[in-house]
């Protein structure tokens, strides 16, 4: 079984964190990740810099900028991850836009992403009926779960959709914004986690985009499985760098 539906299946509400590699400094990514797993993470997103991430705010764009300067590549990030699966188990997800991916070569990407032992994919531009007709086949051959997102304003029919070509989770977007532009949640995004929570999906939905300390995480896990954070870990690990991971996470849950 994928790390992710062993995960996804504990007991527990999961935290996952996403992080952009080769931010803050280009040879940072291992740390992270066995600092993270060391902190009690259940998850993590590696963040692939692109150079037109539409769907992140200011503080994760800058992120990219700084970790294409800093040298960061598609082949760059997979050499860093070599023997990774000695050193942390947790399930572990790239983030990345899929133009990088179709000049690597969708089924090398995949194939690569299945040697290095990672678990999953999320490509926010990449449509869900494309991914259906064209990549799904070459996904689910190497064992990648790959995760889409929705949002308030995504229909029913299109979540019934993306709910029957998912195996894993659903990214469960808490706002139609970009990410880190919100802080608590309203009585409109409460509504909206008890609305996709009452079409009773076979996938469980983590919940990103709006979640910066305890009272957030726990607001939306209240009906979902977990959450992710995104841009509050950016700006803590800009301020503080590596060794504030510990006491950030602690602070969360």
């Amino acid at each position: 079984m994928n790390r992710i539906n062993q995960k996804l299946n504990e007991d527990k509400k999961l935290l996952s964190i996403y992080f952009t590699a080769g931010y803050p400094s280009l040879n940072n990514t291992v740390t992270i990740l066995e600092q993270l797993e060391a902190s009690g993470v259940d998850m993590v997103e590696i963040g692939l810099p692109f150079s037109d991430p539409l769907a992140d705010g200011p503080t994760i764009q800058d992120s990219s900028t700084k970790a294409l300067h800093n040298g960061m590549t598609t082949v760059k990030l997979f050499e860093q991850l070599e023997g990774i699966r000695e050193k942390v188990s947790i399930p572990l997800i790239i983030m990345g836009y899929f133009n990088p991916i179709m000049q690597y070569g969708v089924e090398a990407f995949c194939t690569k992403c299945a040697k290095l032992g990672i678990d999953g994919l999320i490509i926010p531009d990449l449509p869900v009926a494309e991914y259906d007709e064209h990549y799904r086949a070459i996904f689910e051959k190497y064992g990648l779960v790959n995760v889409f997102l929705i949002t308030p304003q995504t229909s029913e029919d299109r979540i019934h959709f993306i709910d029957s070509v998912s195996n894993g989770f659903i990214y469960m977007v808490s706002s139609a914004s970009v990410t880190g532009s919100t802080s608590g949640f309203g009585n409109a995004q409460e509504e909206y986690f008890k609305r996709i929570a009452s079409m009773k999906l076979k996938n469980p939905q983590i919940v990103g985009f709006g979640i910066n300390n305890a009272e957030t995480f726990k607001q939306a896990t209240n009906t979902t499985k977990g959450a992710i954070i995104g841009s509050a870990f950016i700006k803590m690990i800009t301020e503080k760098g590596v060794h504030g991971i510990s006491s950030f996470i602690k602070a969360i849950r």
